[in-house]
This record gives C-alpha cells, structure tokens and sequence, in this order.
C-alpha cells in the first residue's frame, strides 16, 4: 500500500499522527480504509476474487461486508506503522501485548534452532516489532520500490536490539548458520509463490502455489516450528502477538505434505479473524499447468 504513496509530505503526516492517542489513530485508519474501499477499483477486486473463493458459504452481501471490514483493519494498521516507526519503547509494550515467549525462550535455552511461522495478517509488522523488541531475530526483506519508504521500512525493523535482515540473494546458508547461532526466524510463508518455487496444496480448497521453504529450512536447520500470529484488537486497544507450541512430528521427509499442513493450518487461522488476512493480495496468481487465471 505505501508503495503509492509520495514521500515526504505523507513521511511527515505519518510522524504527526504516532503521536495520536490509539483509538483516535484506529478510528482515522477506519476511515482511511473504507476510503480505499471506496477508491481501490482493482485492490477492491482482488479482494472480492479471493473472498469469492476462499468463502464460498457466505453470500455475496456478507462477502462485501468483509471486504469493507478487511479494508478498515489494513487502513488502521498502515496508520499506525508511525507508532511502530517512531513511538517509544514503552509505548509500544503497551499498544504490543505478546504471550507465549517462554516458549520460544526454552527452544532457545535448549539450543535448537526455531522459525517462528508469521502468516500475513495486517498486524504482522507489529508483530515482528514485538519479537525484535525481546530477541534478537531474523527475518527477510524485499526493497522497497520507493527509497524514502524503504530506508523507513529498514530502520524499524532494526529499532530494537540487533536485528538480522537478509535478502533472497543471500540464499539458505546464511539463513541457516543465522537460525543455528540463536536467531528466531520471524518466517512469512504464505504469499503467492513463483512456478518453479512452487508446490500446490490447497488453501481454502483452492489449488495454491506455495513455497516448500518451511519445511526445507525446517529440516537443514534441525528447527523447531512454532507459530506466531499478531491480532488487532478492536476499538484502537492495540495488539496481541500469540506464540504458540512448537509442531510435533515437522518437518518429514516429505516436503508437499508438510506444505499442506503448513496451508491448513494458516486457514483455521485466518477462520478466526477473517478480516484481518491480507486479501488485497493475488494469493492465487500463478495457476496448475492447464487452469484458468483467475485475476
């Protein structure tokens, strides 16, 4: 979404309003999101196309009201990045609330290495924030098209502590030796993947192209799993990041099934906030060989 946007005049709106109180920030961000819904024509339709899929069940008018749901949630959340930005550590623990970190604490203790499995939810950013402001992490990073953005976008995720961002260019090694040196991986896995990255395993019980990198990284690391999901919480309350348990039996020896498994269970997820999944992404752009496009 910040793509779009100019640089510095929308930089300096987004410095004024962190100093928001939350709900006043959450109500404007509504407000933003449902002018997207209204404006967004091909974002809106992408949403419709994946709603349309993944929701069969619901009728057109509670698919619409989702849409504009899900608009309203991702308008909050890119207001309230200037928090994330420039708000102060106490702030943030306080607009930030995360449970689970004894978990994570005693894979480390232990010595193994953990990926933490972040599915793409509007408040995965602030999740990550949340982790980075406890341990010091991994993740990956893709540069932004638009300089001031991406230097923006760079800089917060390095707030706190001594953060690890490596690009794909850097390949598998370095992220392994990372993860085998203490690292948590902060591992976002579920957006559309290219063909030849790609196995396709359901989502929603549509055939998805996903990448199998869990599983991989998983196995060369001698990595434990555990799950991490981020929920906005209503009336501008903040969030709450949520590890959970580390997976029993993961990775196998086959890699599409564990993909599958990794698939079913970002569903049931996203079954309990279906608003807050990113929609606005072509989550079923690259087809099985023969299929129809579908956007």
């Amino acid at each position: 979404m910040l793509r779009n946007l100019s640089s510095q005049p929308v930089v300096f709106l987004f410095w004024l309003l962190h100093f928001l109180p939350l709900p006043v920030l959450a109500a404007c961000g509504n407000g933003l999101g449902r002018l997207f819904f209204l404006l967004g024509r091909r974002r809106r339709q992408v949403v419709r196309i994946n709603l349309e899929l993944c929701f069969p069940e619901l009728s057109a008018a509670e698919r619409e009201a989702l849409a504009l749901d899900h608009f309203r949630v991702l308008g909050r959340s890119l207001l309230e990045r200037g928090v994330l930005w420039w708000g102060s550590h106490r702030r943030l623990e306080r607009m930030i609330r995360i449970a689970g970190t004894e978990k994570l604490r005693a894979q480390l203790d232990a010595g193994r290495p953990v990926i933490l499995l972040a599915p793409h939810f509007v408040g995965l950013d602030a999740g990550g924030v949340a982790v980075a402001m406890r341990f010091d992490s991994l993740s990956m990073y893709a540069e932004q098209a638009n300089p001031v953005f991406d230097r923006l976008l760079l800089n917060g995720r390095r707030r706190f502590g001594d953060q690890l961002l490596l690009t794909r260019q850097d390949g598998i090694r370095a992220t392994v030796k990372a993860m085998k040196s203490g690292r948590p991986f902060y591992y976002l896995p579920d957006l559309n993947a290219r063909r030849r990255e790609a196995v396709f395993v359901p989502f929603f019980g549509v055939p998805a192209a996903t990448t199998a990198g869990l599983s991989r990284l998983a196995r060369a690391a001698g990595a434990a799993v555990l799950t991490c999901v981020t929920r906005v919480l209503p009336g501008g309350q903040g969030y709450v990041t949520e590890i959970g348990d580390a997976w029993a039996d993961f990775p196998t020896a086959d890699a599409e099934a564990d993909t599958a498994r990794m698939n079913a269970w970002i569903e049931a997820a996203v079954r309990t906030m279906p608003e807050q999944y990113y929609w606005v992404h072509r989550r079923f752009k690259t087809r099985p060989e023969g299929s129809p496009l579908i956007y």
